[in-house]
């Protein structure tokens, strides 16, 4: 079958757009032309009216908790937002998943779960933990069965507060790295220094401490750079592709990018809520703000800013992480809150206002760091990640200059909260289509395809290092 889709504005090059006419056939994208130049007998036909047409966005870092946490989140409630939030591809971690994703039968098991409740297309990534390496099993063999199977990356956690998925040493990480350079995967790391924010928890804990500003203390920006050099280390010593995940420290970020230049393969990416907030915002949002790492000082803010804007940070993700609303934020101390909020569903179209609106990055580079760069770590670009024949016809038709309030009950997500209550913003996602398919259409706040049209995709290019 061969759609039609008629008068949209598309990316032209910096800030620039141009119409065109384009086909979906089969789920991809047949052909881009300028307008009226072609017609097909007998497609069905969509006029966009100029609507500013983007490629779907890739959100490369989300929790969705299923199975094993759906009271936070299931796979249902986290794809819904994210259709709503024209993300058209998400890829889960392996950590807050029952089992951990570690091995082969646990991702088949993820993959039963979680495949019939999709409203979008997704990756998964594969887990290594310290309690595996440690565990007499042959851990190696799993993270190559893992690649083998289409896994989108590989997470460690050199700072994790999960029981079930332990924090690995500076060692463990070194044969890890070198373990997921053979397999082709690059290798995310939760880059805070463990020992630092340990001794630092356990004194500000024993001073009677339990403000928001007790825990930002408790994980300085110090904690990330000593972690990422770390990181560094690990690295230049494989010869693996390491990547930082929810980047939050600028000092860190200089560190990475002095060894990048110097041939480490090391990239990171930063999220929202650190471009958005600083330790400042705590005392008017409290635990709606609570991740980890936290947001810092104004300093940091600037710096990923200009790391966004330059190309130091190599893409934008979420850290979707919800906690249950409001009975694990609200516990009644800052230090056993739930360490986590939920994005998927305002990425782009808080990106939009504050990087293209606000004049800080232009429309391509919006693309770059949404769409075309998460697909292309995760080996998928081939398929996912811009608007070009013969790629799966993911893309978002906007709504722009329809001003509208972030209200948590307005969320798609399960528990709704949001440190970005009550912000203005001036698009929102009109229509939101994957592989051809409708999946979100605000007109009427309805999902067509409904869940299970969503598909897992599997890694396709390994990376080499």
């Amino acid at each position: 079958m061969t759609r039609i889709f008629r008068n949209a504005r598309i990316p032209a090059g910096g800030d620039g757009t141009r119409l065109a006419d384009f086909a979906v056939t089969n789920g991809r994208f047949a052909w881009f032309d300028l307008p009226g130049l072609r017609e097909e007998g007998g497609a069905a036909g969509m006029d966009l009216g100029g609507a500013l047409v983007l490629p779907g966005v890739m959100d490369g870092h989300v929790h969705f908790d299923d199975p094993g946490y759906t009271w936070r989140e299931t796979f249902t409630t986290g794809t819904r937002a994210a259709a709503a939030g024209g993300v058209t591809c998400v890829a889960d971690m392996p950590c807050t998943s029952v089992p951990p994703v570690v091995s082969v039968d646990a991702l088949a098991l993820k993959l039963e779960v979680i495949s019939p409740q999709a409203h979008v297309d997704f990756m998964c990534w594969g887990g290594i933990c310290a309690s595996l390496m440690e565990g007499g099993g042959d851990w190696c063999a799993e993270l190559h069965e893992l690649a083998d199977a289409g896994a989108a990356a590989v997470k460690g956690y050199l700072l994790s507060g999960m029981e079930s998925f332990p924090a690995l040493s500076p060692a463990q990480l070194l044969d890890a790295a070198a373990t997921c350079r053979d397999a082709g995967l690059p290798l995310g790391v939760h880059a805070e220094d463990r020992d630092l924010v340990l001794a630092r928890t356990a004194e500000l804990r024993a001073a009677g401490r339990g403000d928001p500003l007790a825990f930002v203390e408790s994980r300085p920006g110090e904690a990330e750079r000593r972690a990422a050099e770390t990181v560094i280390a690990v690295a230049r010593q494989t010869g693996a592709p390491l990547h930082v995940v929810h980047l939050g420290s600028g000092a860190a970020l200089d560190l990475l990018v002095e060894a990048r230049r110097g041939g480490a393969a090391v990239t990171a990416e930063t999220c929202p809520h650190y471009l958005a907030f600083t330790q400042e915002d705590f005392g008017r949002l409290g635990s709606r703000l609570k991740t980890a790492p936290p947001v810092k000082e104004e300093a940091d803010r600037r710096r990923l800013w200009q790391g966004v804007e330059n190309g130091d940070i190599a893409f934008i993700a979420t850290d979707h992480a919800a906690g249950q609303w409001p009975a694990e934020k609200e516990t009644g101390s800052f230090w056993t809150d739930y360490c986590g909020v939920p994005g998927v569903e305002l990425l782009l179209p808080w990106m939009l206002q504050e990087g293209v609106g606000a004049g800080r990055i232009t429309l391509e580079r919006l693309v770059e760091l949404l769409c075309s760069a998460p697909a292309r770590f995760f080996g998928i670009s081939g398929r996912k990640g811009a608007l070009e024949e013969g790629l799966d016809a993911d893309f978002v038709v906007l709504a722009e200059d329809e001003p509208w309030t972030v209200r948590s009950s307005a969320l798609h997500c399960l528990n709704r909260y949001t440190p970005f209550e009550g912000v203005e913003l001036q698009t929102r996602v009109g229509q939101t289509w994957v592989r051809g398919e409708l999946v979100y259409s605000a007109a009427d706040d309805a999902f067509p395809a409904g869940p299970g049209w969503g598909v897992f995709v599997p890694r396709e290019v390994r990376c080499n290092g």
